[in-house]
């Protein structure tokens, strides 16, 4: 679980599954932090497909 305040700059980040970018935690995260996995809904809309023959 996260504290109750974080601060700019002491923000937990991940990394994008789409675009491979580095991205901050946000309020609006609050409750789902560990299922997120996307910077924004443009990534999680184009994420990548899993290979046809496998």
């Amino acid at each position: 679980m996260l504290p109750d305040k974080l601060r700019k700059g002491q923000l937990p980040t991940k990394i994008c599954a789409t675009c491979g970018r580095p991205f901050e935690y946000r309020k609006k995260w609050r409750n789902s932090w560990d299922e997120v996995k996307y910077c924004g809904e443009k990534c999680q809309r184009n994420k990548p497909k899993p290979p046809a023959g496998a």
